[in-house]
């Protein structure tokens, strides 16, 4: 008979919606929200920002310091939790995040909100990554797939939601109001913080900041950003090399460090840990693709407007929200076993759908592709993580829930530079023409189907080693 994971009792929504696990589950889901909804509303308002205040030539970097900050928080978040515990971490990066909308909605000048843009992120990867490692702490193993189901949801809903909201804000008040939304959402956090998450002893013994590693992290994202930036030049190539070997040198360092960041099993393709890493980051980078060039191509070669293309580019955020509701509610572990390999075979096939449509121009195929990676990344992301928190030791926990979102973003921003120098070199940037631009994006595709293979790979391996005991009951924190 097939092995159920259960205590013997349901799972149900209304356990993690108004029972006793909701104020946990508002908190995380609002942790979520702020990164979500930030995202969405100042790419809408980030234009109205540079026609005020100028500097055009740095718009890119208003996204860029975000991103690198965000990875820096996120690859400390364990260490901090550990050291101070989540109730005063989560507190503190909340304060930062605040501080951070303050200095870009209030910015005289481009510099100031750069400013402000780098301490939303270093505030916002930190909340990311701690509400990531308390989901196996606060709720029982039969919930977590609902946890991630409602998250997914908030996802979906800033996908639809922020842009249309931070235009009508822009429009109807300012750009700054679009930025500032974010205040009360963010004290609204830390007033959930102090009810839901308990104080924490601090370790007697802190371990070291782990500069050496943290400093290669730092470098290589910076080199990926400049080489997204690049063009499709010989410096483009050298930074995305260089990127590569500091974020070698830095988990080869955290290996062999006493103040250690990762898992460690991190990356080890024997291990399940490291098989599970490189699922998390060989999906979201393949994807990439489709993130940064589909609206583009929607516009450009079948000559719909921008409302028109966003929605059809949100098909996939629908997609995956509404399969990892549908999926909630699995306890077969054979099925759970079963959906984390399944997801990235979509991720493929959904891409083989991308290619086709731009061959063929069509744009039925091109949504059938949108519903197929949106349905694989929402079958297997939730028991994918699950199975890597569950499986990782106690003392190793931490640092393994932590990692997973602070690598999913790593993965999206170097994908988007892999994959941008490839679309460069191929004459994405100069193509007058539909084929022209067809010929650049089928090679950008490709070359994402070639990253999402070695994820099915690796999955079809990872996938009989999880899910193999029973859940241990767990109270909730609250």
């Amino acid at each position: 008979m097939d092995a159920q994971v259960s205590t013997g009792t349901q799972a149900h929504w209304r356990e993690i919606a108004v029972g006793r696990y909701a104020g946990a589950t508002a908190t995380l889901c609002l942790g979520v929200a702020l990164f979500a909804f930030n995202s969405f509303l100042v790419s809408t308002a980030l234009p109205s920002a540079i026609d005020e205040l100028g500097g055009a030539s740095l718009i890119a970097w208003s996204v860029s310091l975000y991103l690198i900050f965000a990875i820096l928080g996120g690859t400390i978040a364990a260490l901090l939790k550990a050291r101070y515990g989540a109730r005063a971490a989560l507190i503190g990066a909340a304060l930062l995040f605040t501080a951070g909308t303050l200095f870009a909605g209030l910015a005289p000048a481009m510099a100031v909100l750069l400013v402000g843009r780098a301490l939303q992120g270093f505030g916002e990867g930190l909340i990311a990554a701690i509400c990531y490692a308390l989901i196996p702490e606060i709720f029982p193993s039969r919930l977590v797939p609902r946890v991630f189901g409602a998250e997914a949801m908030v996802w979906a809903t800033a996908a639809f939601g922020g842009p249309a909201v931070a235009g009508i804000i822009s429009e109807t008040v300012s750009w700054r109001a679009a930025f500032l939304v974010n205040v009360p959402l963010s004290l609204i956090f830390i007033a959930l913080v102090l009810k839901v998450v308990p104080h924490a002893d601090r370790q007697q013994t802190a371990a070291a900041l782990p500069l050496v590693q943290l400093s290669a992290i730092g470098a290589g994202m910076a080199a990926v950003m400049i080489a997204d930036m690049a063009g499709a030049g010989s410096g483009a190539i050298l930074l995305l090399v260089l990127a590569a070997l500091l974020y070698a040198g830095a988990v080869y360092s955290d290996r062999r460090s006493p103040a250690r960041l990762f898992p460690k099993d991190a990356f080890r393709l024997g291990q399940p840990i490291g098989l599970g890493l490189w699922i998390v980051f060989l999906m979201p980078m393949a994807h990439s693709a489709a993130s940064v060039y589909l609206v583009y191509l929607i516009q450009h070669l079948w000559g719909y407007g921008a409302t028109l293309a966003g929605a059809l580019n949100a098909v996939m955020a629908v997609c995956w929200s509404l399969v990892a509701i549908a999926v909630a509610s699995v306890a077969s572990q054979r099925i759970r076993r079963r959906l984390i390999w399944l997801g990235p075979l979509f991720l493929v096939l959904g891409l083989v759908a991308i290619i086709t449509a731009l061959w063929k121009t069509d744009i039925v195929l091109l949504v059938g592709g949108q519903v197929l990676i949106g349905a694989g990344f929402g079958a297997s992301w939730g028991y994918l993580s699950q199975g890597l928190m569950e499986a990782s030791p106690v003392e190793e926990r931490n640092r393994t829930s932590a990692l997973l979102p602070t690598l999913q973003s790593a993965a999206y921003a170097i994908g988007a530079a892999v994959l941008g120098f490839v679309a460069n070199a191929n004459g994405a940037g100069s193509a007058t023409t539909g084929p022209q631009l067809q010929q650049a994006m089928l090679t950008v595709f490709i070359l994402a189907i070639a990253i999402a293979l070695p994820g099915f790979f690796a999955a079809l391996k990872l996938a009989p080693q999880l899910f193999r005991e029973k859940e241990e009951p767990r109270e909730c924190l609250a």
